[in-house]
Formats: C-alpha cells, sequence, structure tokens
C-alpha cells in the first residue's frame, strides 16, 4: 500500500544568510531599545537620559527599511511575491482602523496570523512591518512609536511561520494551535507596545509610572501594574477576537491562502528553451 506524502509548502520568500543576519541584528537593537531604561543604574548618566527614547525613531526606522530591503534582496521577491504582499497589506491596514478605539478589537492580527502560517517567516516580517507603516500613512498614526509597532508586528507576523508542522499539521489541529499562538502573541505584542510608552511617557506621576535608575525588579512590578491599569482589557479584547476569527473562518482563510500560493507557484524554476524546430534540426545536422 502506497501512502502519498503532503506536498512541501512553498514559501513566497525564503530566509537566507544575509537576511537572516539582518533580522537577528534588528531583533537585538529592537530588545535594546526597548529594555535599557529598565537596566540603566541610577547612579549612571543613562538614567538621566531615559527621556531620549523618542529619537530612536530616527534610528529604527532605516534599519527596519534596511531589514525589508536585505529580505528582499538576499533571495529575490519575484512580481508575484511583491504583488501578493501589496495585497495583503493592503487588507490588513484596511482592517485595522475598523476596531481603532474599540477594546482593542484589531482583526488585522488575524490575518496576519495566518499570512505568516502559509507564507513563512521571512515573508511574515516583511509583511508585518509593511502593513504597520501602510496603516499609519492612511490613519495618520506616525510618530515615535511606529518603528516598535513595525518591529513587534514583524516579530507577531514571523512567529507564526516559525510554529511547528507547516507541512504536516492539517484541520481542527491547525487551527487550534493558530488560535493559541493568536491569543498569546496578542497578549505579547501589548506588553512589548506597553514598554515603550511606559518608559517613554514619564509624565504620569503615580505610583506605577516608570522611575529611571530604580532597581528592576521594582519598576517590573510598576510594569506589571501599568498594564493591567491601562491596557489589560484592550489586549484581552484583542486576543478574543483573534481566536474567534481564527476558530470560526481561519480553515477557509488558510485554504484560500494556499490555492494562492499554489497558483502563484513561488519556488518553480524558470528556464529557457530555444524553438523545437531548431533544436531538431541541429540534431538532423541541418541549419535552423
Amino acid at each position: 500500500m502506497r501512502t502519498e506524502s503532503r506536498p512541501r509548502p512553498r514559501r513566497a520568500l525564503r530566509l537566507g544568510v544575509r537576511s537572516a543576519a539582518a533580522l537577528a541584528l534588528i531583533t537585538v537593537i529592537g530588545v535594546i531599545a526597548l529594555g535599557w531604561p529598565l537596566l540603566a543604574d541610577g547612579a549612571s548618566g543613562l538614567a538621566t537620559r531615559a527621556d531620549d527614547a523618542p529619537w530612536l525613531f530616527a534610528v529604527l526606522l532605516p534599519l527596519l527599511v534596511a531589514v525589508v530591503v536585505a529580505t528582499i534582496a538576499d533571495q529575490g521577491m519575484d512580481a508575484k511575491a511583491v504583488a501578493m504582499l501589496g495585497v495583503l497589506a493592503a487588507v490588513g491596514a484596511a482592517l485595522r482602523p475598523l476596531g481603532a478605539g474599540t477594546a482593542g478589537l484589531e482583526p488585522m492580527f488575524f490575518l496576519m496570523v495566518l499570512s505568516g502560517r502559509v507564507l513563512g517567516p521571512g515573508f511574515g516580517f516583511v509583511l508585518g512591518a509593511v502593513t504597520i507603516f501602510a496603516s499609519a500613512l492612511l490613519t495618520g498614526g506616525v510618530g515615535p512609536w511606529m518603528p516598535f509597532q513595525m518591529l513587534s508586528m514583524g516579530w507577531f507576523t514571523m512567529g507564526a511561520g516559525l510554529l511547528p508542522g507547516p507541512d504536516r499539521l492539517r484541520g481542527r489541529g491547525e487551527v487550534a494551535l493558530l488560535a493559541a499562538y493568536g491569543a498569546l502573541a496578542s497578549f505579547a505584542y501589548g506588553l512589548v507596545m506597553n514598554l515603550q510608552g511606559w518608559v517613554i511617557l514619564q509624565g504620569m506621576s503615580s505610583g506605577i509610572s516608570f522611575h529611571p535608575g530604580d532597581p528592576l525588579h521594582e519598576n517590573l512590578v510598576r510594569f506589571l501594574a501599568y498594564c493591567a491599569a491601562t491596557s489589560l482589557g484592550w489586549d484581552l479584547g484583542r486576543a478574543v477576537l483573534t481566536v474567534v476569527l481564527t476558530v470560526t473562518i481561519g480553515s477557509t482563510v488558510l485554504k484560500a491562502l494556499r490555492r494562492a500560493t499554489r497558483r502563484a507557484n513561488f519556488e518553480a524554476q524558470v528556464t529557457f528553451e530555444g524553438p523545437q524546430r531548431g533544436r531538431k534540426g541541429l540534431e538532423r545536422g541541418l541549419p535552423e
């Protein structure tokens, strides 16, 4: 009895050495940019410079753009992949404002999870960053927070592409995995953005404000209290909506995305052959 294995999933963009190194570099820089004020000693001059964090906008944005360019240039992105990137980014940018200001109901996260799963981590990081950039231009949300949003959404979408079993896990098991990831990653995205805002917006003058130079454990306690008081409901709404959309229509969207990748045939090798008549003529020793 012969058993047929599932075809290996096609990727619109595969990470090479150069793009993986660029992603690792921007990840390290992003973590440092988010967390260095927490580790600054109160006796050092770094603690007094914590309010300069918004200027990281001018540094992180070019680096993010460089990562996108390096990722595209490393293995090459053909016209079909660029077209799919444009369509998904446009849909994500259009979905983002639908739930703005309504208890964190952001349907864009659901699309990012499924797209990252089907199209892979490399394409996922580019898609997440480009979608945030496009939506910021669409809604006027450009500011010091935007590069952190681009980086966080890139991580969010890339993580979906790194989940196990892309060529074996299908059906309800895959939907359950994506729903669980979407819920956890929604809270993680909120924590990252809370940390960025909590460190930069230091004028709250309350017991949960960031105190530059204080011990790490004391600031972390304040940070958790800050998250619970300011954004827990928002993050919960985002996670619940992501889970509901994934469970209800996730299977249908996954099939549509996989059908599109099969038809696009991203990894097909392009070969050029001469005219059939010319080749036969050469085999017979006749002129074309």
